[in-house]
């Protein structure tokens, strides 16, 4: 089962590659999307070594951080529901 998991995986990552190298972009947009993420990461991380929101710890994994990137802070509110009503 995970062979097929793993197969599934890979070709939908190769078909993703494919479809961003294909597609003309305006130029810049690597660079701004890098920036983005890399702010959404350190937001997540500033957001749990503070102390702001105590009790809670946000995971700084490329699921959180990706949701953060497209969503902005209110990516963190989402991320935080989630966890809130998947624990609870």
């Amino acid at each position: 089962m995970k062979t097929i998991w793993l197969i599934v995986l890979i070709v939908s990552t190769a078909s993703l590659l494919l479809l961003l190298l294909r597609r003309s972009a305006p130029g810049g947009w690597l660079l701004r999307f890098g920036t983005h993420m890399g702010l959404a990461a350190f937001a997540i991380y500033a957001l749990n070594f503070s102390g702001w929101i105590s009790g809670w710890h946000v995971p700084l994994n490329p699921a959180t951080i990706g949701a953060v990137t497209l969503l902005g802070l209110p990516g963190v509110a989402l991320v935080l529901g989630l966890q809130h009503m998947l624990v609870i």
